[in-house]
């Protein structure tokens, strides 16, 4: 009997592991494995959401015309040139979608985002993993890897799960060495927690195969709308619109969003306690031999001797109600990704793993 048969390269995807959020046995446990904004969405956009609630039998926009006009009054940007999605991921799939196929390659580095490769994938495409050095994003080995085949090239920038960042300069020197029909695309998702970081929307002007990604499930609090924008040319934002479904995000998603990126007070609140918290992690954390490079994001990745000590350490936050992610997936099997949650979350977590590096003592 013959029976449906996928197409080439689906069944080669890994399906995507999202954040651990329960522990069997450990009733109310902290959530540190997502990224999420500790303090949740602005209240300005949670009493949206709720007023949306009495037009549910409308139909949302299909072209998300308000809350394109606000995230260009709050970036300074073009409205006509962004385009919104279901996540950051739908809109990078998009680009996959439109700009790729078999034959093609789609590089990405070996501690980037784990959707590229399901992405790239998804499209037909090649996945190519290229090195980084001391977890940081390496030009060189990218312009390295291009081929007369590579279509995309995905730079996580700050990255995840490395919390770094690579200058300006040398975005700008990767852009510049890429062909033409070689599209590079930053995915910001974590740019909010960079003071002054415009995201690569200044490059987005210079080079015409220059895309750049945001999203509201991070500094925004609104993980559970799946909002996301990108930001590039007219002509691919034109080819971009053509593979969106119309009505790809939900009318209080929209709401949501639009009042989330207008609220800038909240919005300074949330950077503001992440950098505080962030740097006091850290440096609590080192002081027990636990090293972190300095994060860009809000999250440390705290390094352990190796990955069994890594893991250890890992099972004994469970049995403290703390959890957090194993980045063994992400070429890091030594090293766990820490959420910074709010002051009693970093509290907690710096007590823990105290109390479990005296132990291994």
């Amino acid at each position: 009997m013959t029976k449906p048969i996928p197409q080439p390269g689906i069944m080669d995807i890994a399906l995507y592991q999202g954040g651990q959020s329960h522990v069997a046995g450990v009733a109310e446990v902290i959530k540190l494995s997502s990224n999420e904004n500790p303090f949740g969405p602005s209240p300005k956009a949670i009493e949206a959401a709720r007023e949306s609630a009495t037009t549910l039998h409308r139909y949302p926009s299909t072209d998300h015309a308000s809350l394109r006009a606000a995230i260009s009054r709050r970036h300074g940007l073009d409205a006509e040139r962004i385009i919104c999605g279901v996540g950051s991921d739908e809109v990078l799939q998009f680009v996959a979608q439109a700009y790729t196929g078999p034959g093609d390659e789609i590089i990405y580095t070996e501690h980037g985002f784990s959707m590229y490769p399901i992405i790239a994938r998804m499209a037909g495409a090649t996945p190519v993993i290229v090195p980084e050095r001391d977890r940081q994003v390496d030009v060189d080995h990218i312009l390295a890897a291009v081929t007369d085949k590579t279509r995309i090239v995905f730079v996580t920038n700050p990255g995840n799960p490395t919390s770094t960042m690579i200058s300006d300069t040398e975005l700008e020197r990767l852009a510049g060495g890429l062909p033409g029909n070689c599209l590079m695309v930053l995915d910001g998702a974590y740019a909010e927690f960079v003071d002054g970081f415009d995201g690569g929307a200044g490059l987005v002007d210079q080079f015409p195969n220059v895309i750049m990604t945001r999203t509201f499930s991070k500094v925004y609090g609104l993980g559970g709308m799946r909002v996301g924008w990108g930001y590039a040319a007219q002509e691919i934002i034109d080819v971009l619109n053509r593979v969106r479904q119309p009505f790809n995000l939900s009318l209080t998603a929209l709401a949501a969003a639009e009042a989330a990126v207008q609220d800038e007070e909240y919005l300074q609140f949330c950077q503001s306690e992440n950098v505080r918290l962030r740097v006091w992690l850290s440096a609590e954390l080192a002081k027990i031999g636990v090293l972190s490079d300095p994060s860009c994001t809000n999250f440390i990745l705290a390094r352990f001797v190796d990955r069994a000590e890594a893991e250890a350490c890992d099972d004994y936050l469970k049995t403290q109600g703390l959890i957090v992610r194993r980045v063994a997936g992400y070429n890091l099997p030594n090293a766990l990704r820490i959420t910074v949650g709010d002051e009693g979350a970093c509290g907690r977590v710096v007590a823990a793993i105290t109390a479990f590096k005296g132990g291994a003592a």
